[in-house]
């Protein structure tokens, strides 16, 4: 029997050969209804009615998640922790050494170990969704082989484990900055504004390379090599101003359409109410997020019907 791709299309009545056979016999083969599953063509509706009626299995991915992670280890759910606060630790290091203490390229007014730990925020959260997605409907090859549910839960549900590590994140920064004796203002409540930027941005590229990444492997393998590259290149280990002075205008519009720059400097400005953002300039990368993700979704709803049969 073939693997259900896609949705029923069309029912129709077995064919009936006329021959010496009895009326009760061609009544039932006349009655019998065959259902004819084909994979549509050309573009899909999302159908987001049908994800929500499906929404309960993520809650179910998240439990395995939540399992497997942390299975046979010492830490356990401090690993959420240990992470930011290592690499924080890492990068205050290196700049106090090489640029000597207090000339780190931090965010104006903030120690640069609180203006690190901040940036780590919105892009762990980013690092760790691109890459749950991007590996999601390969990690889960028996479910997708086997049954029928809506593909996207797969990406949505790879979206999860990363929040929590966020929100443990987030709890963390608020202590580290009472440690500092700094006080969060009323610019926080625009937080959840600019996580929920970082968590767009990665599903808008995760659903590009998800199905590409089913089919050809070598991209799900590349996709931390181009994430360290893309550390480097929005201002995590930095802070946006202090590279702005070195750049002509041309270049810093550009630099503001990688919708990471303005994830990670909105929530520097939310937490420490730093310089507000360049809001023209970070129009442009929210644009290009919004772009990426509707067209993503299209992408991602026609390439799950040849998937199965290439997985």
């Amino acid at each position: 029997m073939g693997r259900r791709v896609g949705r029923p299309t069309r029912t129709e009545c077995a064919p009936v050969e006329h021959g010496p056979s009895s009326t009760t016999s061609e009544n039932a083969l006349m009655s019998r209804e065959v259902t004819v599953i084909r994979s549509g063509r050309g573009w899909q509706p999302l159908e987001l009615g049908e994800l929500w009626r499906y929404r309960s299995l993520l809650w179910v991915f998240l439990l395995r998640d939540l399992k497997t992670s942390y299975k046979q280890t010492v830490l356990g759910p401090f690993w959420a922790v240990l992470p930011p606060l290592l690499t924080t630790a890492l990068f205050t290091l290196v700049f106090g050494v090489l640029l000597g203490r207090g000339n780190e390229p931090s965010a104006p007014g903030v120690p640069y170990a609180l203006s690190t730990l901040c940036a780590l925020l919105p892009w762990r959260l980013f690092a760790g969704c691109l890459t749950g997605i991007g590996n999601s409907l390969a990690n889960n090859q028996s479910l997708l082989t086997k049954i029928y549910f809506p593909r996207m839960i797969f990406p949505l549900s790879a979206m999860l484990m990363p929040l929590l590590d966020a929100a443990v994140t987030f709890v963390l920064l608020l202590g580290v900055m009472l440690w500092y004796g700094i006080a969060p203002g009323v610019t926080l409540l625009a937080a959840p504004a600019f996580i929920g930027l970082a968590l767009a941005a990665a599903l808008a590229l995760g659903l590009w390379f998800a199905p590409l990444s089913a089919i050809y492997r070598d991209l799900g393998m590349a996709v931390p090599y181009l994430l360290n590259i893309a550390l480097y290149l929005s201002p995590v280990i930095y802070a946006a101003s202090s590279l702005q002075r070195a750049l002509p205008d041309w270049a810093v519009a550009v630099y503001w359409l990688n919708p990471m720059t303005c994830a990670i400097e909105g929530m520097r400005w939310s937490f420490f109410g730093s310089a507000p953002l360049p809001w023209g300039n970070a129009a442009g990368g929210v644009g290009l997020v919004f772009a990426l993700l509707v067209s993503g979704a299209f992408f991602f709803r026609r390439m799950e019907r040849s998937i199965v049969d290439v997985i």
